[in-house]
C-alpha cells in the first residue's frame, strides 16, 4: 500500500485468490492475513459462495472475517447480516424456462443461508463436496409460490456448466431487454446472475460506509470478471498472477498466483508487515 494511503480494510476474493487450486488456505497465506487483522486491519472475504461455504475458509485461516457472500448480494458482520440484495420470484421463473429448461443445465438458486438447486448434476455434486453442503432439490415453480406468499427472494442464481457454455448463456442474456439482473463469470465454470447494479465492488463501498472507511483505504485481491468490480472500487486493487487479462490489466499490481502464495505476497508487499 503507498505509504501515503493507509490501509484500513483489506478485501479478498477466496477461490482462485484466498485459496490454491486444491481449495487450501497456504500455510504462508494464513500468517500473513493474521498479520494484516494483529495490525487492526479488517479482513473481509468477499466471494461469490454461499455464507456456510465463506464461514469454512474463515476457520481456516482462524481469524474473524468480516463476509461478504453470495456475489456480494449478502453480508455478515459479527454473526448479523447486516445488508442483503434480492431479486424477484419473476426473474427466478424466467431464468428457470428461458435458459436453465432451454440449454438442460440446473438453475442453482441462493436465498440467505440457503442453496437450492432444480436438479443434480456433476457441477453441483463437485460443489457440494468442495463446501460439504448439499442444496435442497426444488421445484421452482412450488418455490417460488411460497416466496411469494412469505415474502421471501432470492440473492442470486448460477449456471454451472462446461466454459464453452457458459459463454453462450452469458452472451445470450447480456442481451436480453430490460433486464433486473447483471451477470459475471466467478470461473469459466460459473456464470453468477446477481441484481442489476450490485456487484463486489458496490458491496465494498457499502461495507466502507458502514465501518466508516474510505474505499481509498481498502486494498482488494481477485482473480476474475466477478472482482473487477472490487478492484475498481478499492484504493488499491491486486490481481492474482493466475487472474484473467482484463482483471490485470485495471489493477494496479499484479502478484504472484494462488498456487504460490499470491495473496501472502501481496498483503506483505503492498500493505506492509
Amino acid at each position: 500500500m503507498r505509504d501515503d494511503i493507509p490501509c484500513r480494510l483489506i478485501c479478498i476474493d477466496i477461490d482462485g485468490t484466498l485459496l490454491n487450486d486444491a481449495k487450501e488456505v497456504l500455510p504462508e497465506v494464513k500468517k500473513a492475513v493474521r498479520r494484516q487483522h494483529e495490525k487492526g486491519r479488517k479482513i473481509a472475504l468477499v466471494s461469490g459462495r454461499m455464507p456456510c461455504a465463506v464461514s469454512q475458509v474463515e476457520k481456516q485461516l482462524e481469524t474473524d472475517c468480516i463476509k461478504i457472500c453470495n456475489a456480494g448480494t449478502f453480508m455478515i458482520m459479527n454473526g448479523v447480516c447486516v445488508k442483503e440484495e434480492v431479486m424477484s420470484t419473476r426473474v427466478m421463473r424466467q431464468l428457470y424456462t428461458d435458459i436453465a429448461e432451454k440449454h438442460h443445465v440446473p438453475l442453482w438458486v441462493f436465498q440467505g443461508y440457503k442453496w437450492y438447486v432444480t436438479r443434480i448434476d456433476s457441477f453441483v455434486e463437485k460443489e457440494s463436496d468442495i463446501i460439504k453442503y448439499m442444496p435442497d432439490v426444488a421445484d421452482l415453480y412450488e418455490l417460488a409460490e411460497n416466496w411469494d406468499k412469505a415474502g421471501v427472494k432470492p440473492n442470486k442464481f448460477l449456471i454451472a456448466a462446461k466454459e464453452e457454455k457458459t459463454a453462450e448463456i452469458q452472451s445470450e442474456l447480456e442481451r436480453w431487454k430490460d433486464r433486473a439482473f447483471d451477470v459475471a463469470r466467478s470461473s469459466g465454470n460459473y456464470l453468477e446472475i446477481f441484481p442489476k447494479n450490485v456487484d463486489k465492488g458496490k458491496a465494498v463501498a457499502s461495507l466502507c460506509a458502514i465501518l466508516n472507511i474510505g474505499t481509498e483505504n481498502a486494498a482488494a485481491i481477485g482473480d476474475h470478471e466477478l472482482d473487477i468490480p472490487m478492484i475498481e472500487t478499492a484504493g488499491i486493487g491486486i490481481a492474482m498472477g493466475n487472474a484473467i487479462q482484463e482483471l490485470k490489466e485495471k489493477a494496479d499490481f499484479v502478484t504472484l498466483t494462488n498456487n504460490e502464495a499470491g495473496v501472502a505476497y501481496a498483503l506483505d508487499h503492498y500493505c506492509g508487515f
